[in-house]
């Protein structure tokens, strides 16, 4: 079981920044990667970047290539989104999710924290 809990989130103008972070906690040695994903109102939720556990390696979709930056804090087990260059179309539901090693997808998310970029 891993534990994990969202923070950081708030209202940003657009052009701005934000950082959210999440901290995992429980079985995080058989974490394989952690995820951030969004969802906006009446939206699918929508990937926004990885980071590999083993040696923070990530992965971003085109979308938010170049805006968004995933990082790892491996003392305190946390993982957090900078949010650069924010637009109105980033305003979301964001949810960290651990996915575990021999997983197809991902196994634990958090309750997520909301982010809101004014125009």
């Amino acid at each position: 079981q891993v534990e994990l809990v969202e923070s950081g989130g708030g209202l940003v103008q657009a052009g701005g920044s934000l950082r959210v972070s999440c901290a995992a906690s429980g079985r995080t040695s058989g974490m394989f990667s952690a995820g951030w994903f969004r969802q906006a109102p009446g939206e699918a939720r929508e990937f926004v970047g990885s980071i590999r556990w083993t040696d923070s390696s990530t992965s971003y979709p085109d979308s938010v290539k170049g805006r968004f930056t995933i990082s790892r804090d491996n003392v305190k087990n946390t993982v957090s989104l900078q949010m650069n260059n924010l637009k109105p179309e980033d305003t979301a539901v964001y949810f960290c999710a651990a996915k575990m090693y021999g997983s197809v997808s991902y196994d634990y998310w958090g309750q997520g924290t909301q982010v809101t970029v004014s125009s």
